[in-house]
């Protein structure tokens, strides 16, 4: 029981970190054939979506912090 929670785990974990990834590399254009392939394979294409907004928000919000800090 304790080695399917851990596999689900880690599952869970590299899932995310493939979507991490994948929608970085889409977000700046360098997305693979191979990745792109297999992202768009996936049953939903809401976590990407979701993904994409968070990562949009996160870019603004470091924009906005540097220039503050250049400004002051």
């Amino acid at each position: 029981m304790r080695n399917q929670r851990a596999n689900r785990i880690a599952s869970s974990n590299q899932r995310f970190y493939q979507l991490l990834l994948s929608t970085l590399a889409a977000f700046f254009g360098v997305q693979t054939e191979q990745n792109r392939s297999r992202d768009f394979q996936s049953q939903s294409p809401i976590p990407f979506i979701l993904m994409g907004i968070l990562l949009a928000f996160i870019l603004v919000i470091g924009l906005i912090f540097i220039v503050k800090l250049v400004l002051h």
